[in-house]
């Protein structure tokens, strides 16, 4: 199946066939991992403080799509502290009182993922983009406002410091547990040194090098590649997409990625496959509307896997028909980590390969006609 994948540079073809090897559930856990998206983060002018470099509070930035906004708090501040603020206006700035709003003024959910977010701002601005590549649109920063003061913290619920962000990953990580495996047994038996490193592993990715010339980098401006570290923890409650099709015999090759038969205490290689989980966590975020949650078995009572279209068909009826003769064209498209999603996509085997990091499918609807 094919698919297109939208990157800070634009929209590119991935690899027609998707396998599931080790090697290619490396490949796909490294894209998620790495991919970023651009952001503009401008301090509202009417809360810059006085003797500000104004025309500098603009801050741009390739933020790590796992990321959340309030991990970037900290450099954003370093930036405003060097370039934008003088040193009592610096001194005076109480950074828990930040938060951030769309340009058109929604309020940003501090909590969801920045490429998340990035993605639902897309479906929600763009129709669905088309084929050519001469006609495609470049991927446009998505431009934020930083409010400096007075947090709406009727509408935010909890401050949207650090620990609060890692307070509700941690959560949204054992939603995920639960639903697959139908308990926590794997997040709660991981010690504690290692869910704290789960955590520090999205807290080093969040670090970016700032858009500064070479000349104005400093000597720490160095992107963290943790990817190994990160999923030598995470693949204890992640699963693998071995053996590639429900009754398909298990790959014999090893993966530091996927859990060899001899750490199933019951002997069954195929324990911890995506295609034997209870159901595939994932949610819907349709434009300007609800978000859509239910039970999604990877494998359909006729032992067939169960795919993005039948989800889709089952849930959005209207918008993604279920295809047969006559069948209505869909009137909409998936977006999943920047990737327009083939509705053929395996529930399993996008579990396994394209959650974000608290396990999640986050699947983004837009609007669009097919082509």
């Amino acid at each position: 199946m094919s698919s297109t994948m939208l990157t800070s540079g634009g929209i590119r073809h991935s690899p027609s066939t998707f396998t599931s090897s080790p090697a290619s559930i490396t490949l796909f856990r490294r894209l998620v991992w790495e991919g970023t998206v651009p952001l503009e983060i401008r301090v509202d002018s009417k809360e810059l403080p006085a003797n500000s470099n104004r025309g500098l509070e603009c801050y741009f930035i390739q933020a790590p799509r796992v990321s959340y906004l309030p991990l970037l708090i900290p450099e954003i501040k370093r930036f405003l502290q060097d370039v934008v603020f003088d040193d009592e206006a610096a001194r005076l700035m109480k950074e828990e009182d930040w938060w951030f709003e769309s340009e058109e003024g929604h309020l940003l959910k501090w909590h969801w993922p920045i490429g998340l977010i990035y993605d639902n701002h897309t479906t929600l601005t763009t129709s669905r983009p088309g084929s050519s590549t001469s006609t495609r649109a470049q991927a446009v920063p998505l431009r934020l406002i930083l409010h400096l003061a007075s947090p709406p913290t009727d509408k935010l619920l909890l401050s949207p410091s650090a620990e609060a962000c890692k307070q509700a990953f941690m959560g949204q990580m054992k939603e995920a547990d639960f639903l697959r495996w139908g308990n926590t047994k794997r997040m709660t038996g991981l010690r504690k040194a290692e869910q704290d490193g789960i955590w520090e592993g999205i807290k080093e990715r969040s670090f970016i090098p700032p858009a500064f010339p070479p000349y104005l980098r400093k000597p720490d401006h160095a992107p963290s590649d943790n990817f190994d570290d990160y999923w030598r923890v995470a693949s204890k409650v992640t699963p693998t997409t071995l053996p590639a099709r429900p009754g398909s015999p298990p790959a014999g090759q090893p993966s530091m990625h996927t859990r060899p038969p001899s750490a199933d205490p019951q002997g069954a290689p195929d324990r911890d496959s995506a295609y034997n989980v209870r159901s595939v966590p994932i949610r819907l975020y349709l434009p300007e509307g609800p978000v859509l949650q239910d039970l999604a078995p990877p494998v359909l009572e006729d032992g067939s896997a169960n795919t993005l279209a039948d989800l889709l068909s089952l849930h959005l009826p209207l918008l993604f028909p279920a295809p047969g003769p006559g069948a209505s064209p869909t009137l909409a498209y998936t977006l999943l980590q920047g990737v327009i999603t083939p509705l053929e996509a395996e529930l399993a085997w996008l579990g396994a390969c394209m959650s974000g990091a608290d396990g999640w499918v986050n699947i983004c609807i837009g609007l669009g006609r097919e082509r």
